[in-house]
């Protein structure tokens, strides 16, 4: 569970918010959350290298395409 403790009396609350925000995005506990809100069924390590492969091409070839706009 994350916790954020007030620094001293004069931190305002949008700076507690703010550094509690932020803890939470380098926590990874959104991502872990929204992955296991469906259940998948488990792939075969040859099936999960091949959608890799697939993604990762996929990306090059857009950010290739934004390069040269």
């Amino acid at each position: 569970m994350l916790q954020v403790t007030r620094k001293d009396d004069k931190e305002s609350i949008e700076n507690l918010i703010r550094r509690f925000n932020k803890k939470v995005q380098q926590s990874g506990v959104l991502g872990v959350a929204r992955r296991n809100k469906y259940f998948e069924k488990p792939l075969s390590k040859r099936a999960q290298r091949e959608i890799a492969i697939r993604k990762s091409a996929r990306k090059a070839a857009k950010a290739k395409a934004a390069y040269y706009k």
